[in-house]
């Protein structure tokens, strides 16, 4: 079984964030989405720290570290590109002003809920930041995440056992194996790679799958 590499994902989504949209990538995988993003479509990607209009990661050597996105990883910013305070930016996500958000995930359940935050291990560290605010507040929200875990279970789950993060917002999951819909008639597949099947999607998925 050939998965995509963290690369190869990061592409697949870009595929899909149509010209104009405006969208934030949350930490994590989701901020390789930005150095494949098509240079023909004109799109807005959003830092929760207070930036608009971010471009792609800067060549080694030429990071600024006072221009960063919200995981503290350094960032270029685009001609026409905006500062402004994190409580602005917050209300841009609670506004309903960002067209997609693309987070990672720990758990997403068979109707869209989500765990991305704390998995509530005793050692484990919350690490909260705008989830919650973006997981609700965008219009689409697209989750990034690797299929099974690294004891080989499945990410895509009937119910989460993590703490939610929000619950049923989730629109589109990709994983290195597929492209899945949430829909109210179940998780329908829309592509699968590398020549997997939908039967053995099926069987490493944690839920009934529609094809």
């Amino acid at each position: 079984m050939q998965k995509l590499d963290r690369n190869q994902m990061a592409a697949r989504v870009a595929k899909d964030i149509p010209e104009g949209s405006y969208v934030n990538l949350g930490i994590g995988l989701p901020t390789l989405v930005a150095n494949h993003l098509p240079k023909e479509r004109e799109i807005f990607l959003h830092s929760e720290n207070g930036l608009l209009g971010m471009g792609p990661a800067p060549a080694a050597g030429d990071e600024d570290y006072d221009l960063i996105n919200a995981g503290k990883q350094p960032v270029t910013l685009l001609a026409g590109g905006a500062y402004f305070h994190h409580a602005d930016s917050f209300a841009m996500m609670r506004g309903g002003h960002l067209d997609i958000c693309v987070l990672g995930a720990f758990q997403v359940s068979a109707t869209g809920d989500l765990a991305n935050w704390h998995t509530g291990g005793a050692d484990a560290i919350p690490a909260v930041g705008g989830a919650m605010d973006l997981a609700i507040g965008a219009k689409k929200t697209f989750v990034m995440m690797e299929h099974l875990t690294k004891k080989g279970e499945s990410k895509i789950v009937a119910a989460c056992s993590y703490p939610l993060t929000g619950i049923g917002c989730v629109s589109r999951i990709y994983t290195d194996l597929a492209v899945i819909d949430v829909t109210p008639q179940g998780l329908k597949v829309v592509e699968t790679f590398n020549g997997l099947g939908f039967e053995e999607l099926q069987k490493l998925s944690g839920v009934p799958l529609i094809a």
